[in-house]
């Protein structure tokens, strides 16, 4: 399944073919414990030479402004045998037990297939269906958003006949222009790079890696600015005719420190130092501002690119618009097999301070002990910095289980481990809490003052209701009504956005979770968030997101909506709690947020 190419290249395909076949031969072999508690894994090379290259690729030829003065070399030498993350061992199932477990895996790949045949249908090469009116939208550069994220779940799930026929079509895409004025850097890296790199690493298709680079020389030119900084908002049009570019003098954190794994995994894929040396400049930049924030250990959420400062802004946490930045540090540690030694330090010094001040235990009235993650506001009052958490949880930073839990298996860290848990648990019981079974986009609790003393009390409730409705916290009665009218699930204050996109967050940390502890309730919880998914959701032409999930009017609404991320992300995640675990083990890869696995360096 490789692409069409200039046949000039083709000996050099053939033999990176045959050299990838050698060198892949030991893959899948079992792991061997040592008495340390660490694993050595087969021996493989740091890079994997062979690489269908176009030196007369668009943009490979377009001219560079400011070129890098000194390139920043890739790191070298044996990986270190890093912990295991995933348990040790898993229980043994009675032939029920496998069955049941076949039977939730066949059924999520169904539900797949539905979405998927009626992508190829509809919007076959757009970036995303619309599974109400069966058409198509392109926000994401109208390059195949839906179609390129898709590659690595079709070929997980074994559709090996499907994914031929996607891959020839990605294969001719052509991101040289787009009909859009701009493009989103981020969106863009962790969906079509990743995208293309985890369909290589997977497969060893070289048509892939072909794409990931010229995908990778796209970006790159976004970098092509005085300081090397890049622009997360790009215009590619101007780009092409060689205006020049400066990055912007406000943007979001997660999009300029979120580039790094797929970045530096084209590099070590193709021995070009270039895409890692773009992002390693940015992780210097963020490790020498780490300590001068307002919340030392934590970036901000607002960043200044164009003057280098990654300090200034006042609103600090791990959700939207900064998750990723903090997802990265142990996941870079894995992915470079503990190489660049600073990727721990950051990420131990970030969750020192997150664990302290971003995490609360909400008062519930099953008095579950579990966590969700705030956001808190600093400033600076009589010469001194204060912080404030405002207790409000999205369903976009239940990620943050998986990352705490990865994180603790990595570098050992027990506390870490703990909170990686408890905020998992935290997504599961705010999907248990709403009538539909699912968690909103966002929303607020009551925090517990004392985290090791908190009853429920409805008084206490009541008063957090009002104050998120800004009505006197007095007027008791005035609070039932809010509940009853808004349909507020116990516990919560406020819903502040009942929506459900489809996201896959909360089932990423119940499958990381569940592969680093080999728990088997969770095989039952992640199929009652499934059940719960596919009973709102479902639709003829695939799934869409829901307007309410805690059906207010007793409906929930559908939108015309199915971002790429359902098949890319979280239908992958419910296939692969369900399947063996030597399915994509994560000991062997590592996933970038958008859920494309990578091969980690293994010793």
């Amino acid at each position: 399944m490789i692409a069409q190419r200039r046949g000039r290249l083709l000996p050099y395909a053939i033999t990176a073919i045959i050299v990838f076949l050698w060198l892949s031969r030991d893959y899948g072999s079992n792991l061997l414990d040592d008495v340390s508690g660490h694993y050595e894994a087969p021996v493989r090379p740091q890079f994997e030479p062979g690489v269908v290259d176009d030196p007369d690729y668009f943009w490979r030829r377009l001219p560079t402004v400011h070129p890098v003065d000194e390139m920043r070399a890739l790191p070298t030498g044996r990986p270190k045998a890093l912990p295991r993350i995933q348990a040790r061992i898993f229980p043994k199932e009675s032939a029920a037990e496998r069955a049941t477990r076949l039977e939730r895996q066949a059924a999520v790949k169904k539900t797949f297939l539905r979405s998927w045949d009626s992508y190829k249908r509809f919007a076959w090469a757009h970036d995303e269906l619309t599974p109400l009116t069966g058409s198509s939208k392109d926000p994401f550069g109208g390059w195949g958003a839906t179609l390129v994220d898709s590659l690595d779940t079709l070929l997980i799930m074994g559709l090996d006949a499907e994914y031929a026929a996607a891959a020839r079509a990605a294969g001719q895409i052509d991101c040289s222009r787009t009909e859009l004025g701009t493009v989103n850097v981020f969106e863009t890296t962790i969906r079509y790079l990743g995208g293309f790199l985890a369909a290589y690493d997977l497969s060893g298709d070289q048509g892939m890696l072909r794409k990931a680079r010229e995908v990778g020389d796209m970006l790159y030119v976004a970098f092509d600015t005085p300081n090397r900084m890049p622009i997360p908002r790009w215009d590619p049009a101007a780009a092409r005719k060689v205006t020049p570019q400066q990055a912007p003098e406000h943007a979001l954190i997660a999009e300029i420190g979120s580039l790094c794994m797929e970045f530096t995994r084209l590099s070590l894929i193709t021995g070009d130092p270039k895409w890692f040396d773009a992002t390693e400049r940015i992780r210097e930049a963020l490790e020498d501002q780490q300590d001068s924030t307002m919340l030392p250990g934590m970036w901000p959420i607002s960043v200044q690119p164009k003057y280098l400062r990654f300090n200034i802004d006042n609103t600090f946490g791990l959700g939207a618009m900064a998750d990723s930045v903090f997802e990265y540090l142990p996941k870079m540690t894995a992915l470079l097999g503990g190489l660049i030694p600073c990727y721990e330090t950051m990420y131990k010094n970030a969750m020192a301070t997150a664990l302290k001040h971003t995490l609360f235990r909400p008062m519930t009235p099953d008095n579950a002990d579990i966590r969700i993650a705030g956001t808190v506001h600093a400033e600076t009052r009589g010469g001194k910095v204060v912080h404030e958490l405002e207790s409000a949880g999205q369903h976009l930073v239940c990620f943050a289980g998986g990352m705490l839990t990865l994180g603790g298996k990595l570098f050992e860290e027990t506390e870490h481990l703990i909170a990686g848990q408890k905020l998992t648990e935290g997504c599961i019981w705010t999907y248990n809490a709403t009538q539909s079974g699912i968690m909103p986009e966002t929303f607020s609790m009551v925090a517990c003052s004392n985290p090791e003393d908190c009853t429920w009390d409805e008084t206490d409730w009541h008063r957090g209701v009002l104050k998120a409705a800004h009505e006197s916290t007095a007027d008791l009665f005035k609070a039932e009504d809010i509940v009853r009218e808004s349909a507020l699930p116990t516990g919560f204050t406020k819903v502040n956005d009942a929506r459900y996109i489809l996201r896959p967050e909360a089932i990423e940390s119940v499958f990381v979770l569940y592969r680093a502890t080999a728990r088997r309730d969770l095989l039952d919880t992640a199929w009652r968030m499934f059940e719960a998914i596919e009973t709102h959701t479902e639709t003829a032409m695939g799934n869409a997101a829901m307007s309410d999930v805690t059906m207010r009017d007793g409906t929930i609404g559908l939108h015309d909506s199915m971002e790429s991320f359902w098949l890319g992300e979280t239908l992958k995640y419910f296939y692969l709690i369900f399947s063996d675990p030597s399915l994509i083990s994560l000991d062997e890869f590592v996933f970038n947020t958008e859920a494309h696995p990578f091969r980690r360096l293994l010793r």
